[in-house]
């Protein structure tokens, strides 16, 4: 079972996630914030973090970089999550190979498409 890791400061926001996520059939935990993500992602590895941009303590730009930066041989596809649309925040993106960004309000089903495809790839 594919396995997911959400990390966003908004419990509404992760629970919607998390059950849409499970149903869809992934493994799916959470985190408050990137600290917590990380302690998570030294106990296990998932094969896709969804994570919010706007964090209090560490955002997601830079638990994206702190994950690249210990974990240089991960290969976890990471999705960013903003309510904005920031031009910084774009051009980091698409810098990266492994990250694609959504805006919120997410789109349910763009966000499985994302997910189908990205482990679709992985098959071939």
């Amino acid at each position: 079972m594919k396995k997911i890791l959400i990390t966003d400061d908004e419990p509404h926001v992760s629970l919607l996630l998390k059950q849409f996520l499970e149903r869809a059939g992934y493994s799916v935990n959470t985190a408050i914030n990137g600290e917590q993500a990380l302690a998570y992602l030294a106990e296990q590895i998932p094969d896709v973090l969804i994570t919010d941009v706007q964090m209090p303590k560490m955002n997601g730009i830079e638990l994206c970089e702190t994950i690249a930066s210990r974990y240089p041989e991960l290969g976890v596809f990471i999705i960013l999550m903003t309510s904005r649309t920031d031009r910084d925040i774009r051009l980091w993106v698409e810098q990266q190979d492994q990250i694609v960004l959504m805006e919120k309000p997410l789109s349910m089903r763009r966000l499985a498409l994302q997910l189908s495809q990205h482990f679709e790839s992985l098959d071939n």
